[in-house]
């Protein structure tokens, strides 16, 4: 029985050092050497240098000023990141409908310039319920709300857009997308901060 028992238990200490430690260790290393950035999360500062996101994750934007992301179901308030997930609503949940029924309300209202239909991606969570990314007719469809609350030409709202307008990954993969929290980080950085409303 002893001999069976030392030959297990040095491949399980082996085993656990290789790949519980040593091969971590080696990942790590080569991430941060490589792509330091991105291992570390992709953070994002603003001009004061302080971290305000990262460009991985949704977060929740309020302000007439400010594009308003994808709604998310993560976590109890929304955007939690240790809680990312969909709210797996059917289309027949009541839940849903009523939740839509709010929100439509609540962005017609927040938006009176905007014109047609709301975009899906502004009233339907992602499945992560952390997509940081927005189509660009739900960030159009934001346009006039953001022009009239900065006091700004809308035209040179649409240019900084587009400016940030990121296309499909190698032409085919995915849709047309703009990162929401860039697009408000550079709304600041060239028109200001908007004024509080009383």
């Amino acid at each position: 029985m002893r001999s069976a028992w030392i030959p297990a238990l040095r491949a399980t200490l082996v085993t656990l050092v290789l790949t519980g430690l040593l091969y971590p260790l080696a990942v790590t290393a080569v991430a941060q050497a490589l792509f330091p950035r991105s291992a570390n999360g992709s953070m994002v500062e603003d001009d004061r240098g302080s971290v305000v996101g990262s460009e991985l994750l949704a977060q929740h934007f309020g302000g007439a000023g400010y594009f308003e992301s994808r709604p998310s179901a993560a976590g109890d308030h929304g955007y939690d990141a240790l809680s990312s997930g969909g709210s797996n609503w059917g289309v027949t949940s009541a839940k849903l409908k009523d939740r839509l029924a709010a929100d439509t309300i609540r962005l017609r209202a927040a938006n009176p310039l905007a014109t047609g239909p709301i975009p899906d991606a502004l009233l339907t969570a992602s499945g992560s319920g952390l997509d940081p990314h927005l189509p660009p007719e739900a960030i159009d469809w934001q346009v006039p709300r953001i022009a009239a609350a900065r006091g700004v030409e809308r035209s040179r709202i649409d240019t900084l857009v587009e400016s940030l307008r990121e296309q499909p990954t190698w032409g085919v993969l995915g849709e047309a997308r703009i990162n929401v929290l860039a697009l408000n980080l550079a709304l600041d950085r060239q028109f200001g901060r908007p004024a509080a409303i009383p």
